[in-house]
């Protein structure tokens, strides 16, 4: 369960106990989608737990199943519903997440549409040793 005191003057929780209007899309037990005030595209949908937690993993594990069903359900339904060839659907963690409540981007996309890829410049390891200490740090902490 999520921190009893944690969702206090978030706008989604706000929205979540009706308090504050939203267009909605999905309506479940555990989540509610509805679309973003400032879409990348018309379509554009958050994602949200109706309990408040900050981060992916903050989430519980025995609530990740389902949440992420509803989000492919949502990127199937841009593509069926509204013609997207396609679709970005992601989250941030803390850094560049504009609500301190776990949200998932469900947008829909099509070719030539204007969305560069991410947003941010790539770094190249400096050799492939480097890319495998990398890859042996993060597997020896999982």
């Amino acid at each position: 369960m999520s921190d009893s005191g944690a969702g206090k003057g978030c706008v989604f929780c706000e929205i979540i106990k009706g308090d504050r209007a939203a267009h909605m899309v999905l309506d479940a037990a555990d989540a509610l989608a509805f679309l973003d005030t400032r879409p990348l595209f018309k379509g554009h949908t958050l994602l949200v737990p109706r309990d408040h937690y900050e981060t992916l993993t903050d989430l519980p594990e025995e609530a990740l199943g389902a949440f992420f069903a509803h989000a492919r359900r949502l990127a199937g339904a841009m593509e069926s519903v509204l013609g997207a060839a396609g679709s970005f659907v992601a989250m941030n963690n803390r850094v560049s997440q504009s609500v301190p409540h776990l949200h998932v981007h469900v947008v829909p996309r099509n070719p030539k549409d204007g969305l560069r890829g991410f947003f941010w410049p790539r770094h190249k390891y400096a050799s492939d040793a480097e890319a495998a200490e990398y890859a042996e740090r993060l597997r020896a902490s999982l």
